[in-house]
């Protein structure tokens, strides 16, 4: 059941993650999330069996202290888009911007259940349910926030660069994931074996964390 109460909120979580690129981008004047049938919330459409299942399961299963995952990307074509440059931001600020309304409506939820509910199993669970939901949208709104291609942060990056600097750094795109399986992996390996600390993505996600918990604060 505790593993239900995780799996349900991932799932939603990143199907509406996806969904919301796709329907950006709808409004901006592309229909190829449409017309390739992402618009939808039918899981097989958008899990990606490794990024959203293996992955997330065996961070969670080994108390990693971070959720990572992804979904089968949104296909879109930047040039359809009424301001393709500006557009592409907004379409990759979509993702993430979901999973922060996301967390918040999770922990509306929670707040409701510890107010106005007895402490029965079935409540016991939904709080569980609430309190995932907040751990894996803060989670994936941090993460995919990071400025790095392919991630949504590097694309808003881009939309933000002045042209020349823009296509310099899309450009990194090509070796983006290999960047981040370094900084993921190997930069905290490597700061283990020194003594020193490497592990960017974990302090990167505590100071988001902490900007979440105000935010959070000033909501409830």
């Amino acid at each position: 059941m505790d593993l239900l109460a995780f799996v349900l909120p991932l799932f939603l979580s990143i199907i509406l993650h996806e969904m919301a690129h796709g329907w950006m981008a709808l409004m901006l004047g592309d229909t190829t999330a449409k017309r390739a049938g992402r618009l939808t919330l039918n899981p097989i459409a958008h899990v990606d069996p490794v990024g959203s299942l293996l992955v997330p399961g065996i961070l969670f299963m080994s108390n990693a202290g971070f959720m990572f995952g992804w979904a089968k990307p949104v296909p879109v074509n930047f040039a359809a888009l009424h301001h393709p440059k500006k557009d592409m931001g907004l379409v990759a600020a979509a993702g993430p911007g979901m999973n922060l309304i996301l967390a918040v409506l999770f922990a509306v939820g929670f707040k409701s259940v510890l107010t106005y509910s007895a402490p029965t199993p079935g409540m016991t669970w939904l709080a569980a349910f609430c309190q995932y939901g907040i751990l894996i949208n803060l989670s994936l709104c941090a993460f995919n926030l990071f400025p790095l291609l392919p991630l949504d942060g590097g694309r808003i990056v881009t939309s933000l660069l002045p042209m020349k600097w823009a296509v310099r750094y899309s450009e990194t795109e090509k070796y983006g994931f290999l960047v981040l399986m370094v900084i993921l992996i190997g930069f905290p390996l490597l700061g283990d074996a020194f003594g020193y600390n490497l592990d960017i993505i974990s302090t990167y996600m505590s100071w988001m964390m902490k900007q979440f918990v105000y935010l959070f604060n000033f909501i409830l």
